[in-house]
């Protein structure tokens, strides 16, 4: 597995991503941006204010000799203000915070949605796109309310570091030297640390990889069978032996280095700041008298305070580059321009189709040429089949018709009139289509048929019972538990149907049939069926969209025989066009993978009559 490469962004545009994070957050709910805010302006000032302010303020009036009932006062006041700071602190992390969590989960994921919703198919088949996709969509609610935090502790951090120079300077310039030790500690030190875990992490990413993928298919039940038939277990045990080992050889190419900076971290930042303006501030008070106890206790209690102010800047200010790369993810997924955005409002197709035209279309996937100068015309009502070996353009030239794709050159038109001009969500409301890379949806059989249609509540179950009958399924789906009703998939039910490949195959070819509209397109509709289902599958075909345009693709051609007009493609363009009967006389590329798919099943057959028939009526087609 390639690791995904991290974008190249530089630190200017990493600290605007913190704030586009913010505005995100903002115009999601505004209301948390403000008590986070609130929080670490709360947070810092605790700290200062006890520090700067409290200790030095009841020390102050006891050496002035002031009454205990004024400093008792001073200090009720104060525990009031704290306790009401504290009580807005748990209200905000018990009630606030997970309610507006909920809010940004909703808010952020309907607008990540609606994106993924909107971008054109080539997106999702691009590795570069998908990965950024993936890693956008990946937490992002808490990953957009975590780096807004950071922001505002970096900030707020920043200010706080100012203020407690100030104090420290104020009372004793001298005492601001040793705040340079944290400085060094937290950014000397912690930031080769920090250089040192990421060094490692990315040698360590190969065996952790191979780690996670033993694991995984240790009990994932698609390699159970193999598990247990072969001998694969012991190479897998070897690997992951190998992978620990990996681990550890890595971990001790890092641990003289990462122990000697910690230990120089620990020093700078904590023992020489402590000890060391204990040691001079007692010294100061105790044999120089040159300083009081209040100040005493405002300088121990200001390195105890500036310390930890300095840690949380510190960490805050490298979280807040290293959000900044995910907020890039995030950001370029959201401002990425679709080329073909689902949501464009062109003019109205109408519900008529008289004829839909690929006139000199070529369309390149990634520089490869895939359809190269194709020229081809549907007219409404009549029935066409497009054939060719795997590779031969055909899927394609359905997207292509289905707008997921845009011609690289050349039109395609709809009633005369180029496709690009329409509504595209009207356009492909004219489309009923049953796909071979089908995919079945963790829900009711009905719901899987319907595919969200605007169908009548009172017309749905007999609209899905008659599609069924039609797709050949209806039986096999009134045996299941709950007959329509019954949950597809073990995805969130247990006791849910996992079909075969054929029947779920019927069941897609139930929706095409389900949905009223005037185009039906069926790509290799039979692919998973025995030969006399894929006749009769044919023959219900044929027979209810008698009034539509319909398009099959098909490797089978007794299945297309009776089609009006065969279009058989190769290398990306027509190669061969007509009726079957007038490809059979050319005795080209056509006839001959009609003859020898009809020796094949023939040959397969074997009942003693020299053929195999597929349907009752002309419609059906047969192979004789």
């Amino acid at each position: 597995m390639e690791q995904k490469k991290q974008p190249e962004i530089t630190r200017s545009r990493a600290i605007q991503n913190n704030f586009y994070a913010l505005k995100l957050l903002w115009r999601i709910c505004p209301s948390l941006a403000v008590h986070q805010g609130v929080m670490r302006f709360l947070g810092y000032f605790e700290w200062l204010f006890y520090s700067a302010f409290f200790m030095r303020h009841v020390i102050n009036s006891m050496e002035n000799g002031d009454g205990f009932s004024k400093i008792f006062i001073y200090i009720v006041v104060v525990v009031c203000v704290y306790g009401s700071m504290v009580l807005y602190e748990n209200i905000f992390s018990g009630a606030i915070l997970p309610v507006s969590q909920t809010v940004v989960n909703k808010g952020l994921y309907r607008k990540l949605f609606r994106k993924s919703r909107n971008v054109e198919l080539s997106c999702f088949e691009d590795s570069d796109f998908y990965d950024k996709y993936t890693l956008a969509m990946e937490k992002a609610d808490t990953r957009i309310i975590s780096t807004t935090e950071a922001l505002f502790k970096t900030f707020f951090g920043a200010i706080a570091s100012v203020c407690a120079f100030v104090f420290m300077y104020q009372i004793d310039k001298i005492s601001v030297l040793f705040i340079i030790f944290p400085v060094i500690g937290n950014f000397v030190f912690n930031r080769r640390i920090s250089r040192i875990d990421y060094q490692r992490n990315q040698d360590m990413a190969p065996h952790n990889r191979r780690i996670a993928y033993i694991n995984r298919v240790m009990y994932l039940p698609d390699y159970a069978k193999e598990m247990r038939l072969t001998g694969v277990f012991r190479l897998m045990r070897h690997q992951y032996k190998d992978a620990i080992a990996g681990v550890s050889d890595v971990t001790k190419k890092y641990t003289k280095r990462a122990m000697i900076l910690h230990w120089l971290y620990v020093m700078f930042t904590f023992t020489f700041i402590f000890e060391g303006l204990l040691i001079y501030g007692a010294y100061r008070t105790v044999v120089s008298h040159t300083m009081s106890l209040a100040q005493l206790s405002v300088i121990t209690s200001m390195m105890v305070s500036t310390t930890w102010i300095l840690i949380g800047f510190t960490e805050a200010l490298t979280e807040l580059f290293k959000n900044g790369l995910f907020v890039e993810y995030l950001r370029r997924f959201m401002e990425y321009k679709e080329r073909i955005p689902e949501d464009y409002a062109g003019d109205d197709p109408g519900t008529e189709i008289r004829s839909i035209e690929f006139r000199d279309v070529s369309f390149a996937y990634k520089d490869k040429e895939v359809i190269s100068h194709l020229s081809m015309e549907f007219r409404g009502g009549k029935t066409y089949a497009l054939v060719g070996h795997n590779g031969a353009g055909k899927t394609t030239i359905i997207k292509l018709l289905l707008r997921f794709y845009d011609p690289t050159s050349g039109q395609i038109l709809l009633n005369g009139r180029d496709i690009r001009e329409y509504d595209l969500r009207k356009y492909r409301n004219l489309f009923a289509t049953a796909f071979q890379d089908h995919r079945m949806f963790s829900m009711t059989v009905a719901e899987n048929v319907i595919m969200g249609e605007p169908i009548p509540p009172k017309e749905q179950e007999s609209r899905v019972t008659e599609a069924l009958k039609l797709a050949g399924a209806y039986d096999k789906v009134m045996s299941l538990p709950k007959g329509i009703d019954t949950i597809l998939t073990h995805e969130f039910d247990d006791k849910g149907a996992v079909l075969s490949g054929g029947e779920f195959q019927k069941i897609v070819v139930a929706r095409a049939f389900v949905k009223e509209c005037p185009f039906k397109v069926f790509d290799e509709p039979s692919s998973a069926l025995d030969p006399i289902a894929e006749g009769t599958l044919f023959d219900n075909i044929y027979r209810t969209c008698e009034k539509n345009t319909l398009v099959f693709i098909s490797h089978r051609l007794s299945s297309v025989q009776s089609a009006d007009w065969v279009y058989l493609l190769s290398d990306g363009t027509v190669k061969e066009a007509g009726t079957h009967d007038m490809l059979m006389k050319q005795h080209g590329i056509y006839a001959d993978m009609y003859e020898k798919q009809a020796k094949n099943y023939l040959a397969v057959s074997g009942d003693g009559d020299g053929g195999v028939t597929f349907g009752a009526d002309a419609k059906g087609g047969a192979f004789a």
